[in-house]
This record gives structure tokens, sequence and C-alpha cells, in this order.
């Protein structure tokens, strides 16, 4: 429509905010963005949308310097919105402020295929969460459940393909409910995609844990193009806090579901999510996370301190969690991380591996990662510009400074 981004340091006519609202921490850092864009670019016209304007529009349309504010439903109608308020408040007329319609209401699908400055492209399949878990705003930000067709979002890969793509990342609130409104399932689309033959790799960014049948287990493991690399929400490792949570399954299932992965792909790279502090979470039930977490055969954590929501139903659980606590439990659990992530690391010293390469930012060696998620760095004497978006062939030697990365010994 012949808009361009500004270069750092230049003045926008627009700015556009997509909100998160996931913790309390990301309604802090909304709102600072929403107040650096106003001072960064006087008299632009400003449009906020995204999660947090869904869920306080009000507040963020009453921000200094906020025209629009649209919430999940109309962000898809971005455009008509914007060109409606634009033409008003160019003409001096009145104008209303912010557009959200309550959950139910929540029903529209924005596609979505991008890459921004990454080598991989993020494809999403799905939006919104029938799940209701008690500490969990999203369902109420983003709606029902909801998806794509399957040849839709094949045309939207195939059209990353023709654009030089090699790797897609599947997202979505929660992908495992796939098809819910369309009469197909998440194997359907691994299925479909599979057959997308000028990708060379497909990761699934998340799925709940009681939506992974071993059908789908078995078909990614037999799949051309989907990678050994899972990533799975436990949230506790205690069923007591799982029951207060509302989650839908026990730790027997999950440590059955990590089993049945191992089986069909013992190499694969599994990351779990855990929230310490949640209300009524004693330190007996941490200590039942922390012994469970250790017996099972994943490779990282992702934590996360427990955030009062407002309007969440957590809120009437007893037994709050001070945030001394929950440092001190987050901090165990991320040594207990980095002890899984670097065993896992250790045991591919020495292999052989295909590595997508990215581009390095400036200052920084080029990387890239194996097909089960290993991060691997290219020392200056092997790096090479033309390596970006290529997979390569080599041998993986030993950690670098940080531990973060393997590096490639050598080019196959």
């Amino acid at each position: 429509m012949g808009v361009t981004t500004v270069e750092e340091g230049g003045k926008a006519d627009l700015c556009l905010i997509n909100t998160c609202s996931v913790t309390d921490v990301a309604d802090h850092k909304c709102r600072q963005a929403i107040h650096r864009m106003v001072r960064r670019h006087p008299g632009a016209f400003v449009v906020v949308t995204g999660c947090y304007a869904q869920l306080q529009p009000a507040r963020v349309a009453g921000i200094e310097g906020v025209d629009l504010v649209l919430g999940s439903n109309e962000k898809a109608s971005l455009i008509q919105f914007l060109s409606d308020a634009w033409v008003a408040k160019t003409a001096g007329e009145a104008m209303h402020r912010h557009f959200t319609v309550k959950t139910k209401d929540i029903k529209t699908f924005a596609p979505s295929c991008s890459r921004g400055n990454r080598t991989r492209y993020f494809l999403k399949v799905q939006d919104g969460c029938d799940y209701f878990c008690t500490y969990c705003t999203i369902p109420y930000a983003r709606g029902f459940s909801r998806s794509a067709t399957i040849a839709s979002l094949v045309e939207q890969v195939r059209q990353a393909a023709a654009e030089g793509g090699k790797e897609v990342v599947l997202t979505g609130v929660n992908i495992g409910d796939f098809g819910k409104n369309t009469g197909e399932g998440f194997v359907d689309l691994v299925r479909a995609l599979d057959q997308v033959e000028p990708i060379c790799r497909f990761r699934i960014s998340s799925l709940e844990p009681d939506l992974i049948s071993d059908e789908l287990i078995a078909c990614c493991a037999g799949s051309r193009a989907f990678m050994p690399h899972f990533h799975i929400p436990l949230q506790s490792g205690s069923d007591e806090v799982l029951r207060l949570m509302h989650r839908r399954y026990d730790t027997a299932l999950f440590a059955r579901k990590i089993e049945a992965i191992k089986q069909y792909m013992p190499d694969a790279f599994i990351g779990v999510d855990v929230i310490v502090g949640m209300r009524g979470e004693t330190e007996r039930h941490f200590e039942e996370t922390y012994q469970f977490l250790q017996s099972l055969d994943v490779t990282q954590l992702h934590v996360f301190p427990y955030s009062e929501r407002p309007g969440t139903a957590a809120l009437r659980i007893d037994g709050v969690v001070s945030d001394a606590e929950k440092r001190e439990r987050s901090a165990r659990l991320l040594r207990l991380s980095d002890e899984k992530t670097r065993a896992f690391y250790q045991r591919h010293i020495g292999q052989k591996a295909e590595v997508l390469f990215e581009k390095a930012s400036k200052g920084r060696a080029m990387h890239g990662f194996t097909r089960n998620y290993v991060r691997v760095e290219l020392p200056t004497a092997l790096a090479d510009a033309s390596y970006d978006n290529q997979i390569v062939h080599v041998t993986l030697g030993g950690f670098n400074r940080d531990f973060t990365s393997l590096m490639a010994e050598s080019i196959a």
C-alpha cells in the first residue's frame, strides 16, 4: 500500500504496536513500549493492538498519544479501522478510540506467515484456547480455538518456499486443537505440510501433553521434514498443583508422552515449560516438581514465576508464594535446566550433523541449529557468508566459551 519502514533514528507517520499480556511484566513492558514510541515519533498516528489491548482497551486508549486501540477480533481489519480513523483525525472529527468485542465474539482468524530478520518462517496455524487454566488470561484475550484450513496453510508454505525459505515453525496458542472449526486434525496438517518438498524442516512450537497422540509422534518420527524437536508445557510436576491449575493431565501421562517420544526419536530435543510459585504451591509441591523433572529425559526447562492476572480463578486459591521464594525456586530449576542441556549437547560432540545456518548479526559469530535443535557456532576460520540459509554438514566439536553452543570443528 506504499507504506515503508522507517530506518532507525527516523520519524514515522504511523506506529503499530502489537502487545502481549501473558504476565504483569508483559503489561508493564507494553506500556513502556507505547510511551517510548510516542516520545520518539511525535505527531505520529499510534495504533495499539494485541492481547493487552483486548484486555485493557480503555486503559490503553487513555495513554497520551494513542489514537486507536484494536482488540483481537478487530486487528484482522486493521487497514479499514486505520483508514476510517486517519480520515476522521485529519478532518478534525471526533472518533471512537477503542474497538473490542467480548471473548465469545472473537471469531476471526488472521493468517500470518512471516520471516522478519530470521532464516526460519513462522506459520500461524491456530489461534485462541478453550482450556481456561486458572492462572491464565489468554482465552479472554484471544477467544476460543479456531484454525485456518489445511489447504490455505499449504499454500502459504509454498509461498515461503518460493521466497527461499527452508524451515517453517508452526505456531499458535494451542495448536494441538487445530481443526476444531474446520473438521480437520493436526496429524492431517503434519502429513500435508510434509509433502511441500522445497521446505527442508518443520518444527512444532508447543503442544499440550494431552493432545500429543501416539499417532502424531509416529507420524513426526517417520516424516520427511518434521524435526525431532518438541516443546511441551508441564507447568507443575505436582498432581495437586496441576489440579489447582485445571490442567487436563497428570504427571503419569506427561511421563508417558516423554517416553513415547524418546522411543521413536532417542535424540529428540524436548523443551518443557514450568510455572513456579503458583498460589497453593507449597515447598513439598515444588520438591515434587523438581524431583519429577530431574527424572525425565528432557533437554531444557523454560521457567516462569507465577504472575497474578486480574480476573483469573487462581486469585481465589489460598497460599500466596513470596517473590523471594519464587526467585529461589526459579533459580533451582534453571540450574537443573543447564545441567540437562549441557549433558544433551555433550552427547553430540564428535558427531556429524546437518546445520541450517543463519546470517550473523553484527559482531556475533555465525550460528545455526541441527535437526534436533543443538545450537552450533562457526569459528571465524570456517565462517562463510554463503552459508546463510544453507544446510551445511559439519563435525561437532566442544562447547563455546559460554556453553551456549557447540563449535563446528570442521565442514564435512
